[in-house]
C-alpha cells in the first residue's frame, strides 16, 4: 500500500506543486476580485461534471466491474467493456455539452445580465467542453490504475497544470491590448478559459501511450443494450451524488456567495487549492490505490483482508493529514502571504483567503476519510448508501452555508464544509460497520487519544514558533516569508514524528520503516 500510494503521492506532489504554481500565477494575474470570482465559478461547473462523470461516480462504478471482467472473462472482454463505457461516456457528455452550450447562447442572446453574471456565463460557454476531455482522461486513469499503473496516470494532471500556466504567462498578455488598462483583465481572462480546454486535451492525450502499450485499442462499441454499460449506469446514478457531494456543496455555496460578496468565491478557492495539496498527496493517493485493491478483495470475498487493508489506509491517512491540517490552521496567514501576495493579490486578499483556510482546514482529515470510506462501499458494489448519506449532509451544508456566509463570508463556507464533512465521515463509518458486521478498528481507536494529545502540543509549538519569528524577524523579504512558513513547520513536523514514534503509532512506525528500507536499498 505504501509503495503504490507513495508512487501516486510522488506524481501527485509534482502535479500539486505545479497546481500551486498555477494558483500563484493566477493570483498575481487576477487577484481575488469579481473577475477572478467569475472565472472560478465558471470553472467549477465543468469541473463538477468531471467529478460526476469522470474521476468520481463513473470510475467508482466502473473499476470494480473492470477488475471483475479481467479476473473472470479475460483481457479481450475487459477491453471490450472499457470501449463500451467510453463510447457511452462520449455520447452522454456530448449531449450534455450541446444542451448547455445552446442554453447559454440563447440566454446571453435574449437577456441582458449584469456585468459579473454575463462574464461568468461567457467564460462558462468557453470552458464547458472541457468536461468531455477530462472525463475521458479520468476514465483512462481509472483503467490504468486497475491494471496496476499509478505513477504515469497521476502525472497526467501535471500536464494539465503546465498548459494552464502557459496560458497565463504567454497567451493572456497578448489579449485585450486594444482596451483601456482598467478593462483589460475582463478580456484577458478568456485566455485562461481557452487554456483550460487545451489543458484537458493534453491530460487525455498523456494517458494514451501507456494504455496502448498495455494492449488497449479504442474501437466503437455501441453502448445501447450493452450489459456492462447498463450495470455501470445503475451503480453510477446513486454514486453520482455520493462521491461528488463535496463538489456539489462547493458549487452551490459558491453560487450563493457570488452574489453576496465579489471576493468570496476567489478567496475560498485559493483556500481549497491549498487544502488539495495534502488531500491529493495522501487522501486521493490512498483512495486511488484502495479502490481496485478493495474491489479485488471483495470479488474474492476475502473480507478479513478487506478490513485489514481499509484500517491501514485510514490509519495512515489520519497520521499524515493531521499534521497537515494543524500547519494549515496555525500558519494560514504566512502560507497565503508567501504563495499569493503579489500583483493584484494584496494584503487584504491574504487576510480573506487565510480566514477561509483556517475555517476549512479542520475538516481535512474528514474530507480525505470520506474518499476512502466511499470507495470501500463502491468496492462492495454499494453506491446507494453513500448517496443517501451525502444527500443528508448536502442539505445540512446548504443550510449552514446560507446562515454563515453573510456574517462570516468565506469563513462561513469553510465552517459549513468542515462540519458536514465530519458528519459525512462519521455516518459512512457507522453504515460500513453495519454492512460488514464489524470493522476491526480497535487498534486504530487506541491511537486516537495519543494522536489528539500530540496534535495539540504540536499546534502550540507551531503557533509559538510563528509568533517568535514574526516578532523578531517579520516578513519584509522573500527569505523571511519563506522562513516564517518553513521554520515553524519543520520544528512542528519533527516533534510530531518523534512523538508519534515514542507513542508507537502504527502508521508512524510503518512509514518510517518503509522510508528507511527504501533508503538502505538505494545505498
Amino acid at each position: 500500500m505504501l509503495k503504490a500510494s507513495g508512487a501516486i503521492a510522488g506524481a501527485t506532489l509534482v502535479s500539486r506543486v505545479l497546481g500551486m504554481v498555477r494558483e500563484i500565477v493566477y493570483a498575481r494575474f487576477m487577484g481575488d476580485g469579481w473577475v477572478a470570482s467569475a472565472f472560478q465559478l465558471a470553472f467549477t461547473i465543468p469541473n463538477l461534471f468531471r467529478r460526476l462523470l469522470g474521476e468520481g461516480a463513473l470510475t467508482a462504478a466502473f473499476i470494480p466491474i473492470f477488475k471483475e471482467k479481467e479476473k473472470t472473462h479475460g483481457e479481450i472482454e475487459m477491453w471490450r467493456a472499457a470501449n463500451a463505457v467510453i463510447s457511452g461516456l462520449v455520447i452522454a457528455a456530448a449531449v450534455i455539452i450541446g444542451i448547455v452550450m445552446i442554453g447559454l447562447s440563447i440566454a446571453l442572446g435574449v437577456h441582458e445580465f449584469g456585468g459579473q453574471t454575463e462574464l461568468m456565463l461567457r467564460l462558462l460557454r468557453v470552458m464547458f467542453p472541457y468536461m468531455l476531455l477530462v472525463c475521458v482522461a479520468a476514465t483512462m486513469m481509472g483503467m490504468l490504475n486497475a491494471r496496476g499503473h499509478f505513477f504515469i496516470p497521476a502525472m497526467g494532471a501535471a500536464m494539465l497544470n503546465v498548459v494552464m500556466i502557459t496560458s497565463v504567462l504567454w497567451f493572456a498578455p497578448r489579449l485585450g491590448l486594444e482596451v483601456p488598462k482598467e478593462l483589460r483583465l475582463s478580456k484577458q481572462i478568456f485566455a485562461l478559459a481557452f487554456g483550460v480546454l487545451a489543458a484537458g486535451f493534453a491530460q487525455a492525450a498523456f494517458q494514451v501511450p501507456t494504455l496502448w502499450r498495455d494492449g488497449f485499442r479504442y474501437r466503437w462499441v455501441s453502448p445501447w443494450g450493452n450489459e456492462t454499460v447498463q450495470l455501470v449506469v445503475r451503480r453510477m446514478i446513486p454514486g453520482t451524488i455520493g462521491v461528488a457531494a463535496f463538489q456539489i456543496n462547493v458549487l452551490l455555496t459558491q453560487m450563493i456567495a457570488f452574489w453576496v460578496d465579489p471576493h468570496i468565491v476567489a478567496s475560498f478557492n485559493y483556500a481549497v487549492r491549498l487544502m488539495e495539496l495534502p488531500q491529493g498527496m495522501f487522501g486521493i493517493s490512498l483512495a486511488t490505490f484502495l479502490l481496485p485493491t478493495l474491489a479485488g478483495l471483495a470479488a474474492e470475498k476475502n473480507y478479513p483482508e478487506f478490513r485489514h487493508t481499509l484500517r491501514n489506509g485510514v490509519g495512515t491517512l489520519m497520521f499524515m493529514n493531521l499534521i497537515a491540517a494543524i500547519l494549515l490552521i496555525v500558519l494560514a496567514e504566512p502560507i497565503i502571504r508567501l504563495l499569493f501576495e503579489r500583483g493584484r493579490f494584496t494584503a487584504d486578499s491574504t487576510d480573506r483567503a487565510a480566514l477561509a483556510l483556517m475555517c476549512l482546514a479542520p475538516g481535512l482529515v474528514a474530507f480525505s476519510t470520506v474518499n476512502i470510506l466511499a470507495r470501500a462501499f463502491f468496492a462492495l458494489g454499494d453506491t446507494r448508501t453513500p448517496m443517501k448519506i451525502s444527500l443528508a449532509c448536502l442539505t445540512l451544508n446548504l443550510i449552514l452555508a446560507a446562515c454563515l456566509v453573510v456574517p462570516f463570508k468565506q469563513g462561513g463556507i469553510g465552517i459549513a464544509n468542515t462540519i458536514t464533512s465530519i458528519g459525512n465521515a462519521g455516518l459512512l463509518l457507522f453504515a460500513l460497520r453495519k454492512k460488514l458486521g464489524r470493522l476491526d478498528m480497535a487498534p486504530l481507536r487506541a491511537t486516537l487519544l495519543p494522536l489528539a494529545a500530540i496534535g495539540l502540543v504540536v499546534a502550540l509549538i507551531a503557533w509559538q514558533a510563528s509568533v517568535i519569528w514574526e516578532s523578531r524577524l517579520g516578513h519584509a523579504t522573500l527569505a523571511l516569508k519563506i522562513g516564517s512558513v518553513f521554520v515553524p513547520a519543520m520544528v512542528a513536523g519533527l516533534v510530531y514524528l518523534l512523538a508519534a514514534l515514542w507513542f508507537q503509532i502504527p502508521a508512524a512506525k510503518d512509514m518510517t520503516a518503509f522510508v528507511l528500507a527504501r533508503f538502505k536499498k538505494r545505498h
